[in-house]
């Protein structure tokens, strides 16, 4: 599963849970409790890949940051699906109308997994994209 570390301070000003995201650019959110702010944060990490995502920009794989305040974050189900999956298959050096004949899909059906809004394949496609990809890419 895709997870980002998130950098959560408390900030004794304004009495609020600040959060960043160093991988992910621009990427900040809070809350008014420790427990707000995650659940924002989750919210805030899914929207800022969802349009990296849609602008074309390069995601970088989350580093291994340790820390007091670092805490792992995962975005929707659906958006890590996608972001694994397109890395799985560029990294296999692979179109995506290749893999979509291999799992004898139509290539605008590939397409749609490999966007996180449209993503939602179903048990049975992922099992099938796991094998031809021969890792898992969700835990099913």
């Amino acid at each position: 599963m895709l997870a980002y570390p998130a950098k959560i301070k408390y900030d004794k000003e304004d009495k609020i849970y600040l959060v960043s995201f160093p991988d992910v650019k621009g990427c900040h959110t809070y809350g008014k409790t420790l427990e707000d702010a995650l659940k924002y944060a989750r919210e805030a990490l899914t929207g800022c890949l969802e349009v990296a995502f849609e602008e074309n920009f390069k995601i970088s794989d989350p580093s291994k940051l340790s820390g007091k305040d670092i805490y792992y974050i995962s975005p929707d189900l659906n958006v890590s699906f996608a972001i694994q999956l397109k890395k799985e298959r560029e990294n296999k050096n692979l179109t995506q109308k290749q893999i979509a004949e291999k799992l004898d899909i139509s290539y605008q059906a590939y397409q749609k997994f490999e966007n996180p809004r449209k993503a939602n394949p179903t048990l049975k496609t992922i099992a099938k994209i796991q094998k031809f990809l021969n890792r898992e890419i969700v835990k099913i």
